[in-house]
């Protein structure tokens, strides 16, 4: 087998517009599976006086609807890049991902390969983004542990870590894992949609190594935006604590910005309404399902109230050793059923990610996924532009929290389903549903996945 130090790279340089004068000036370093960019991200303008840009995945699912298969292969995609990385040789997996990608998708098998022979590590996935992604680079392991960070506050439970994503909307990060996740020396990946100056990659690992120190850490993102001033910091913490750092991605290269942004900050709709002239509505739960997945932890809201309902093993909040997710299998079959048309949207709720989009990978064909998100971005109807429509509403399960779905177009689908992990106030519900009828489905199916 060939070894990837065969691969050569040519640099590529190219200028994105965003918004009014505001330009992103960007230079390709390294695309090892040839990818192309234009299917990775479009830019949008963020409504954060911290950071005046968004990359905005077109692999995540989170702003922009996707096929549920690619974001499950993305997750593999970074797995067998890691794996070249680690052993120095061509993935297995690399010829039929890439085949998978350039021809049908949906034809994607998420099989786990990488050995226990060759890594037995803690995956950490970042919420909110990036939960779905870790979850889904987990997977393609035989043998390893995975947790996701959470924003979410768990009553009577301490973080094991924390730590702050500067730039966010939402900074503080915590981990309700239990502590022998951690307390070991196996190497921990860290997993988040993109690396942009290393900050949060930093900070998460001198608390991890304060407390459970280690000799190995990866760092694995869709794309690597460090410059050489912010790959250097990261080399720099690496000798200072005496470990090895990796950082693994499907592209790396710099960026600079050009203009100024000047926007309306305003929480505002943008979405042309269209009223369907029948619409059903149906609230769906799946507790015959996820009865042997329910865990009996209480979430607290900013305002100190607390929600009975059960959270899910399976989201991996908690942490998972091993994933068996076949009542998933079953509940899609089931939800599939339900379909009224040939065009359907499943919606995944802010770090409720990963368990959707494989249902929704599981519904059949013409099934389309994303998630909500606390990221404000200014909505604007251009073809380059990341973020066309917007909704904003207040979170049905914490109304302190604002959130967003972006580019969900008028009369796109027959219907949607939206999936919350645990069972929400219905009257909470009706400001969201009343957005989401403007969008011309002709059915919503409220989906509840712990309702006790």
């Amino acid at each position: 087998m060939k070894n990837i130090h065969t691969l050569t790279y040519s640099s590529k340089r190219t200028i994105l517009p965003i918004l009014n004068n505001l330009k992103m000036h960007i230079e390709i370093k390294e695309n090892p599976f040839e990818l192309n960019t234009a299917e990775l991200f479009q830019m949008a303008a963020r409504i954060n006086k911290k950071r005046s840009f968004l990359f905005v995945s077109k692999l995540l699912g989170k702003h922009i609807p996707i096929k549920p298969h690619l974001g499950l292969w993305t997750g593999f995609a970074l797995a067998a890049r890691y794996e070249e990385l680690k052993t120095d040789n061509f993935s297995s997996r690399r010829g039929e991902l890439l085949d998978c990608y350039q021809g049908s998708i949906s034809t994607f098998q998420d099989t786990p390969f990488i050995s226990k022979e060759t890594a037995d590590p803690v995956i950490i996935g970042f919420a909110e983004t990036a939960t779905a992604l870790g979850h889904s680079f987990y997977m393609a392991f035989q043998h390893a542990s995975f947790f996701h960070t959470t924003r979410e506050y768990v009553d009577g439970k301490e973080s094991i870590i924390s730590f702050e994503e500067e730039h966010s909307h939402a900074t503080s990060h915590r981990c309700y894992a239990d502590v022998s996740m951690l307390a070991n020396k196996r190497e921990v990946i860290l997993v988040d949609d993109e690396l942009t100056t290393g900050k949060t990659a930093i900070n998460i690992i001198k608390d991890i190594q304060a407390k459970y120190p280690r000799k190995e850490y990866t760092i694995v993102s869709i794309l690597d935006w460090r410059n050489s001033d912010n790959v250097q910091k990261l080399k720099d913490l690496g000798q200072e604590l005496k470990i090895n750092i990796r950082c693994v991605s499907l592209l790396k290269g710099e960026f600079s910005l050009e203009g100024a942004l000047q926007i309306d900050d305003r929480k505002q709709d943008k979405i042309a309404p269209a009223i369907a002239d029948k619409l059903e509505t149906e609230y769906i739960s799946l507790d015959e399902y996820t009865k042997n997945s329910q865990l009996p932890f209480r979430s607290l809201t900013f305002a100190g109230e607390v929600n009975q309902a059960h959270y899910l093993k399976d989201t991996g909040r908690f942490g998972l050793v091993s994933s068996e997710n076949s009542w998933m299998d079953t509940a899609a079959a089931f939800l599939a059923e339900k379909r009224i048309g040939t065009q359907t949207l499943c919606i995944g709720t802010g770090e409720f990610m990963y368990i959707p989009m494989k249902i929704a990978s599981l519904m059949g064909q013409g099934v389309f996924y994303q998630s909500s998100t606390r990221s404000p971005i200014y909505p604007n109807n251009e073809n380059h532009y990341g973020a066309k429509t917007a909704i904003h509403f207040l979170n049905p399960e914490d109304e302190h929290i604002d959130n967003y779905l972006y580019n969900i177009m008028t009369y796109e689908y027959d219907d949607i389903f939206i999936f919350f992990e645990r069972i929400v106030d219905e009257e909470k519900l009706q400001p969201l549903l009343a957005k989401l009828k403007k969008t011309g489905v002709k059915k919503i199916n409220v989906v509840y996945c712990s309702g006790r």
